[in-house]
């Protein structure tokens, strides 16, 4: 699945009919099987972009290009479950197939033992789980994830961020994933996209060149380096 996105602009209007631009020439290509992190600072349009390239949000001046009926995963902000229904039927409800598959995904992230649960009687972090699961379930082509860590503790973020990379790596999705985080940036992605404060604007796009697992602390944090001057528009 290959992706090309435009973005000339994005206006919101506000209730009061004034307009404000949120994102001007946004323009990058996703490669089959990549996985990118956007960074930026809050407010600079990175869940407006995520929306757009969802098509959740038609209104913008631009376009995109990908395969026609391409299969697209989201994971939000807030898990978004359906409070009524157990996890495994979340599952089930939007496209795993009863049994074998929902069985896979669970075991995957951990759930095996909350299958009957209902949202409200599970953890933050079990939660933002089942949403991950949820988005595999569709099968996707594309994955975009909105901060899917926020809000977890540092050692659990982590836990969950390998969880999903192991995912990722073995059904060969490409990847979106949107964060303020620096450093799960270089933990999760093999290319970062920065944008700068709003109106969000691509500033710069550089490639982890050295695969993930094999980032040395020298390395990773003349990395970490580079883009935090960039986000703070030194370089």
């Amino acid at each position: 699945m290959e992706l090309e996105v435009s973005v000339v602009k994005k206006v919101l209007r506000t209730a009061a009919g004034k307009e404000r631009l949120i994102l001007r020439d946004i323009a990058f290509s996703l490669a089959q099987g990549e996985i990118c992190a956007l960074l930026g600072p809050s407010g600079c349009g990175k869940t407006t972009l995520l929306r757009i390239i969802s098509r959740l949000d038609s209104d913008f001046d631009g376009r995109l290009v990908m395969p026609p009926a391409t299969k697209i995963g989201m994971v939000f902000q807030e898990p978004r479950l359906l409070p009524w229904r157990t996890v495994a039927q979340n599952l089930v409800f939007v496209g795993a197939k009863a049994g074998k598959e929902a069985l896979e995904l669970a075991a995957a992230l951990h759930l095996t033992q909350h299958l009957d649960h209902f949202p409200g009687e599970l953890s933050l972090g079990l939660a933002r789980r089942v949403a991950i699961a949820r988005a595999f379930a569709v099968k996707p082509e594309l994955l975009l994830l909105d901060e899917p860590f926020v809000s977890l503790d540092l050692a659990l973020a982590a836990k969950l961020r390998e969880e999903l990379l192991a995912l990722v790596l073995k059904r060969k999705a490409t990847v979106l994933h949107v964060t303020h985080d620096v450093d799960e940036a270089i933990a999760i992605a093999d290319r970062i996209i920065v944008l700068s404060p709003a109106p969000g604007r691509v500033v710069a796009d550089r490639a982890v060149e050295t695969p993930r697992r094999a980032l040395s602390q020298a390395h990773a944090a003349k990395l970490k380096g580079d883009i935090l001057a960039l986000m703070a528009g030194r370089l």
